[in-house]
């Protein structure tokens, strides 16, 4: 079985999205960082890892919060690889359009 990477993980996340926004929550710069933990196994085959994403919400007052976290660890546990996710919401440092990739600036009428 093949390590899942950081690479893995935003591509998976890219099919995530606050429902208010029509930008998946790669692009609009919400994930702050994806650390990995090795999970131990009898056999090289049954190796699987634990994965921690910490992100942000475009306000602290998001209404759909718990959807949008529920969402992210539900796409990473369908990863081959993955036996656990988990969700920090963070808000340091606050999230700012700045974060915005230039896909999202697009799609969202901004350049």
């Amino acid at each position: 079985m093949s390590t899942v990477t950081e690479q893995d993980v935003l591509g998976a996340l890219r099919s995530c999205y606050d429902p208010e926004i029509p930008v998946n929550i790669v692009d609009l710069g919400l994930i702050y960082s994806v650390n990995f933990a090795p999970v131990s196994a009898d056999t090289p085959e049954q190796a699987k890892q634990d994965v921690t994403v910490d992100m942000t919400l475009t306000s602290q007052g998001c209404p759909e919060h718990v959807n949008i976290s529920a969402q992210v660890k539900s796409r990473l546990e369908q990863l081959p690889g993955i036996r656990n996710a988990a969700v920090n919401v963070v808000w340091t440092p606050p999230w700012s359009p700045e974060r915005l990739s230039p896909d999202a600036r697009k799609q969202l009428g901004i350049e």
